[in-house]
């Protein structure tokens, strides 16, 4: 796993001439117009906040030293700005995916008639790749999105999310009762990929009492929109018999994560989209001091590796099994692995070493971060 500020290629001297902070002007594009998508409370904005940097919804039409685009942000507006130096956050591995993939043929069109792009790109991953070109730092969360777009751009940042506003308490208690709470966290609409465990879950029911907690939204839209919305409960139980879903709630995360026993992130090592995500959801359980076993994406395997515990991180079914089995027999293999986790996360995926990342991204497109900064009224 990279150090949260490991940047490609070289970063640009311009900083040291920096301008006054009463002259810059920074935009950003965001995931929500009130900034409430996990995007925006855990990236740009929240080191922005941390920082005392102001910064405002960005406009094509006007001038900025430097504007941050979220992924969602709209191509067809930005493929062309050039009134000030653009930062692109490329999150998912979108260039990762087969052009001749269904979904990737559709995403353009789909994107389009969301109004997310105000211009159809039947060729999604290649308006991707020219706003990569295009822009003057890219920011991604992989090792792997890292050298996909190293082609179209030379500075490149890995950035992680910042979690310091879900994490109120740790779990310092490894005891486990009857039955044993294995807890998954996320979106609803990503419920589904508990189902490539459910083989492994009935195994292990058969020699332990196991029920699940979800924490998520109750309930999501259909997929059919006019069939209006659909209850989480009832998808998780076409997974697992023994379920419960826990509304998902800031003021409550943490209290409802730890109370139960051991977090499992299950991944699809099918879908090269849902393979190449960032090691986010594991560094912050990691936060909470869970033990977490995982699906051996290559970010999760590097981190589990990294944190000592790579045998938490599951190829197959029967790996699952074995790994799952061990920390439900044993106390202690629960707390080593909790506390190898915490450690890793707060050393090495520090919010400090995050917001230092932030700060090597404006540099590197020359905006001198402490000429930015202002004491909060």
């Amino acid at each position: 796993m990279p150090s949260a500020h490991q940047t490609s290629g070289s970063t640009s001297p311009a900083h040291a001439h920096a301008t006054p902070s009463s002259q810059f002007r920074i935009g950003y594009v965001p995931y929500s117009a009130d900034l409430t998508n996990p995007g925006d409370r855990r990236r740009f904005p929240a080191y922005a906040k941390a920082r005392g940097i102001p910064f405002e919804i960005a406009r094509p039409d006007q001038d900025y030293d430097v504007v941050v685009l979220s992924e969602v942000a709209d191509l067809g507006a930005w493929l062309d700005y050039r009134k000030g130096k653009l930062v692109f956050e490329l999150i998912d591995s979108y260039l990762a995916i087969p052009l001749s993939d269904p979904m990737q043929l559709l995403r353009g069109v789909a994107w389009y008639a969301k109004g997310r792009h105000s211009r159809l790109f039947l060729n999604f991953p290649g308006a991707l790749e020219r706003m990569c070109r295009h822009a003057d730092a890219v920011v991604c969360t992989t090792e792997e999105q890292q050298r996909t777009i190293a082609p179209f751009c030379e500075n490149i940042h890995i950035v992680l999310d910042m979690h310091d506003d879900l994490i109120k308490s740790v779990k310092t208690d490894y005891r486990a009762g009857t039955p044993v709470h294995l807890v998954w966290e996320g979106l609803p609409s990503n419920v589904y990929q508990v189902g490539t465990i459910a083989s492994a879950l009935e195994e292990l029911s058969r020699r332990h009492k196991i029920h699940l907690d979800i924490v998520t939204d109750v309930d999501m839209p259909h997929t059919i929109p006019w069939l209006g919305r659909v209850k989480t409960l009832d998808i998780a139980r076409r997974l697992f018999d023994a379920v419960t879903v826990h509304p998902w709630e800031a003021a409550t995360w943490s209290d409802t994560i730890t109370r139960c026993d051991i977090a499992v992130i299950p991944i699809d090592l099918g879908d090269p989209l849902t393979v190449g995500k960032p090691g986010n959801k594991l560094s912050l359980l990691w936060r909470a001091a869970m033990p977490v076993v995982t699906s051996a994406t290559p970010a999760y395997l590097r981190m589990q590796r990294a944190a000592g515990s790579g045998e938490l991180a599951c190829q197959s079914v029967s790996e699952w099994v074995t790994a799952l089995d061990t920390l439900i027999g044993d106390e202690s293999a629960r707390r080593t692995a909790g506390e190898k986790g915490h450690a890793y996360a707060t050393q090495v995926m520090s919010t400090s070493a995050l917001l230092n990342a932030w700060d090597q991204v404006l540099a590197s497109v020359g905006i001198d971060v402490p000429n930015l900064q202002r004491k909060a009224p």
